[in-house]
């Protein structure tokens, strides 16, 4: 831990010791209130940090760690979120809700997301992540059209990353096969194929849709040469068409008069 973390995780302890000091050069008729100035302004500067921005700088490395733990506890060390400048607060959610996801305790990931998502985000990125986030919890929850809506969401604000990108096309590309609509569909999985991810789950995610790829193609052939069928019977059937509309606009009207 380098000087500045250090500073960092104690600032709220060093502020008051500080602050104490200056107090006690004056009580003591060491100093007049002029001199101690710069130490009240420093303990009073490492108070509002605290509150207002918090240690957050402190859990890039265990995340990177993947110590989880560390992170939490590095997090209840904030006690009042709400003082938290608004970015810093909805980045506290994100990863208040990235924890609870570790835990699998889904309804708080889904409540601290959305409290993310509410305050918003300085990089479309991180917004991105988070409403892809949510659009996966409630495909999870069976909540198709929700979890679609956050999906496409995420995918207009962004997401960083390819491996989060391929997993936002595919969640699309079942969508749409669950919808028929399978042109969606291809280009959908087009696009996760694209990104080249290296994920264990998500490159034999990929290989599943593979092999029912042979059937989407059955599908949209035998769809298009349905549509091709149909326009040239359309074609040469026009001239029916016209009898039989005329027979029918006939047949309702003597009924009318009939009545």
């Amino acid at each position: 831990m380098n000087f500045y973390n250090i500073i960092i995780k104690y600032r709220f302890w060093l502020s008051l010791v500080v602050i104490a000091a200056g107090l006690g050069l004056q009580l003591a008729d060491l100093a007049n209130f002029w001199p101690v100035f710069p130490l009240y302004f420093l303990g009073l500067i490492g108070i509002l940090s605290h509150f207002f921005i918090g240690p957050l700088r402190l859990v890039q490395g265990p995340m990177e760690a993947g110590d989880m733990d560390e992170v939490e506890r590095i997090l209840n060390t904030v006690w009042f979120p709400s003082l938290l400048y608004k970015p810093v607060r909805s980045t506290f959610y994100t990863i208040k809700g990235n924890i609870a996801m570790v835990k699998q305790d889904f309804d708080s990931a889904e409540k601290h997301l959305k409290h993310s998502n509410d305050l918003g985000s300085a990089m479309p990125e991180a917004e991105g992540a988070n409403k892809l986030q949510l659009g996966m919890m409630a495909m999870q929850k069976g909540d198709t059209k929700q979890g679609e809506a956050y999906i496409r969401a995420a995918i207009r604000a962004g997401i960083p990353d390819k491996e989060s990108q391929a997993v936002a096309f595919l969640s699309m590309c079942q969508i749409f096969m669950n919808k028929r609509e399978f042109r969606a569909a291809k280009d959908y999985f087009r696009k996760a194929k694209a990104c080249k991810p290296t994920t264990k789950q998500v490159v034999d995610q990929i290989k599943e849709v593979e092999k029912s790829s042979v059937r989407l193609k059955i599908i949209l052939e035998k769809q298009k040469l349905a549509s091709q069928l149909l326009n040239k019977w359309l074609t040469k059937s026009k001239k029916w068409r016209n009898i039989f509309l005329v027979c029918l606009v006939n047949c309702v009207y003597s009924n009318f008069y009939r009545i």
